[in-house]
């Protein structure tokens, strides 16, 4: 930024001092030196600052700013006209330039000032077992939760390989912290990869690279909120029955920005929404503004959790700018200041209040009930659902042989009190049901 305050001073400096010479020529002199040096902040300015403000096409107003004081300096240094006239034609010169700017930069320069959401993604580094041992020792820095016991049961050898959606990665890292043996289990590792020092273990692929790795014998048990009708048609189609293992349950929110009206949807108003029939606040009672409805790539878990609740309503296709990878995209677009009042997004609600933790969306009740935690393990909010550990088996066998008895062992331990206390204790509300599904 200092080359820009330097063109500035080299633009704005002779020129003030041409005002104040006789000479012409030392005054000429000046005058083309600061005729430069506005020329080069004006393009500094066009091409590296108003480009994040309002965009490439406002590079022209800088030009017309400098360009406007420029003359107004030229009209005290060369005195064209009587001193009345020159002072009208300085304030004209100077004056335009400033009301035009204020028109079109000011509402960007405006937004730019207020606070916006995070910029990064989720680090999962802070939720591995037992810290990041390249950078700390083990046991002393990690946000899992820690078991108020001795585990019932310790895996060394022959250990089942995780992985999982990113909001339940938490939970399955406080699971191997308990029952694993210490050492290093990098979230950011691939299991497909066998060429590192360390045999990936327990990572976080997220929902549709972790389903991928579990029917392909990677990864023996993922952790997941649900799986699509298409997921379970591609293992089926490989003659993979998939065992569905409820071990908590969570609450499924939509929430809008703080501005918005906004405090409850129903059920009925969220397929319209999605479904294109309501463009409008005003169509679910809300103000008159359109509604910028996002969503999630088909293969994520928050979008297989919106399908189910439209059921047999169609979604409508959404532009692709407002379909977002990463679960952190949509929380920023609905957060964040520039993204308008209008916004509406959806996600699990443990991942925006505990893994963000940000106060700076409002989750909407559902039917008039609040995503609270006793709704959540009531069963009164209506988007209360289990999720899940979730394993793969063919013709009645685990895929990986050598690790089917530690497989067992750790379902089971999950399932039991010590597994279902770091469930709660994590931040969820506790389940304990079974079902198998082809």
């Amino acid at each position: 930024m200092e080359i820009i305050y330097i063109a500035a001073g080299v633009g704005l400096l002779p020129a003030a001092l041409a005002c104040f010479l006789k000479n012409k020529a030392a005054k000429a002199a000046l005058s083309l030196v600061s005729l430069l040096g506005l020329f080069v902040f004006s393009a500094m300015l066009a091409g590296f600052v108003l480009p994040s403000f309002i965009g490439a096409h406002g590079f022209w107003l800088p030009f017309a700013v400098c360009g406007g004081v420029f003359a107004a300096f030229m009209l005290f240094a060369w005195k064209p006209f009587n001193p009345k006239a020159r002072r009208k034609a300085a304030c004209a010169l100077i004056i335009a330039p400033v009301l035009l700017s204020a028109v079109l930069a000011g509402p960007a320069l405006y937004r730019q000032s207020m606070p916006q959401a995070p910029g990064e993604e989720i680090n999962l580094w802070q939720y591995t077992p037992f810290g990041d041992a390249k950078h700390e020792s083990y046991y002393n820095y990690t946000l899992v939760e820690n078991l108020n016991e001795e585990p019932s049961l310790q895996l060394q050898n022959d250990l089942p390989r995780l992985d999982g959606a990113t909001a339940l990665y938490p939970l399955y890292s406080a699971f191997v912290r308990a029952v694993y043996p210490a050492r290093d289990y990098s979230p950011y590792e691939d299991l497909r990869d066998d060429g590192l020092a360390l045999e990936p273990i327990a990572v976080c692929s997220r929902t549709g690279r972790a389903f991928e790795n579990l029917l392909d014998g990677y990864a023996d048990v993922i952790f997941l909120m649900g799986v699509s009708d298409e997921q379970r048609a591609m293992a089926e189609g490989r003659g993979i029955v998939l065992e569905l293992t409820a071990i908590g349950r969570e609450a499924f929110v939509f929430f809008v920005n703080k501005r918005n009206s906004i405090t409850d949807l129903s059920i009925k108003d969220i397929k319209a929404i999605y479904s294109g029939e309501a463009a409008n606040w005003q169509d679910v009672g809300g103000n008159n503004a359109e509604i910028k409805a996002y969503q999630r790539p088909d293969e994520s878990g928050s979008q297989t959790m919106l399908k189910q609740i439209m059921w047999d309503t169609a979604i409508a296709p959404a532009p692709k700018e407002d379909v977002y990878d990463l679960m952190m995209g949509m929380y920023q677009r609905v957060a964040g200041y520039r993204n308008y009042k209008n916004s509406l997004g959806y996600s699990f609600l443990y991942y925006i209040r505990d893994m963000i933790n940000e106060d700076k969306v409002k989750y909407l009740s559902i039917e008039g009930i609040f995503p609270a935690r006793e709704n959540i393990a009531s069963g009164a909010y209506p988007f209360a659902n289990d999720f899940y550990a979730i394993t793969a088996s063919r013709d009645g066998e685990y895929l990986n042989e050598g690790r089917r008895g530690n497989i067992k062992k750790l379902l089971e331990w999950i399932k039991s009190p010590q597994g279902q206390y770091l469930v709660e204790a994590t931040g969820y509300v506790p389940a304990g049901r079974e079902r198998n599904e082809t």
